[in-house]
């Protein structure tokens, strides 16, 4: 199993969401962070729009690793309205826009699972991930010692991604 490596600093972020991800509360994952009564700073949300929004992702392959998420759960894009897909689409523009003005990288991963069996963690509610990326930025913890070495704090992947997001 991939593990990764926290900081301390982490641990009030990370018990919130755990706190969140209780059976006895209604709603995907996605539509608690998006009820949240919270701070977007706190609860990771980029941006929102009329029927979706962006979250950083609590369990990054990397800084800077985002979603792009429909307000309401549905399992597949099929099942998105007209009015869904279209701002879906110019958000994960934005998105991508946003990560090359934050981070400068040479490439950008654009990319969504659907259904368990292929490899969505939150099959019920599909999400598209946005992550920057750079030649060589996978090395040999992650090969050898099946963990990730993160170089930034969410909070200040949060304020390079929100600057960077703009009005747009």
């Amino acid at each position: 199993m991939l593990e990764r490596l926290w900081a301390p600093w982490r641990s009030r972020y990370v018990a919130g969401l755990g706190a969140a991800d209780s059976e006895s509360e209604e709603g995907t994952l996605f539509e608690r962070i998006l009820a949240a009564t919270e701070p977007d700073e706190e609860t990771g949300i980029l941006w929102r729009g009329d029927t979706c929004f962006a979250v950083l992702n609590a369990h990054p392959y990397g800084s800077g690793h985002l979603m792009v998420v429909p307000n309401r759960a549905v399992a597949d894009l099929a099942d998105l309205t007209d009015a869904e897909s279209e701002e879906l689409w110019s958000a994960v523009r934005a998105a991508v826009a946003a990560i090359r003005r934050a981070y400068n990288p040479e490439g950008v991963n654009v990319g969504i699972n659907l259904g368990a069996a292929a490899g969505a963690g939150l099959p019920d509610h599909l999400h598209v991930h946005c992550m920057p990326r750079w030649q060589g930025d996978t090395n040999f913890m992650t090969t050898v010692a099946e963990a990730r070495v993160l170089p930034e704090p969410l909070t200040e992947s949060w304020s390079r991604l929100r600057n960077a997001w703009g009005d747009q």
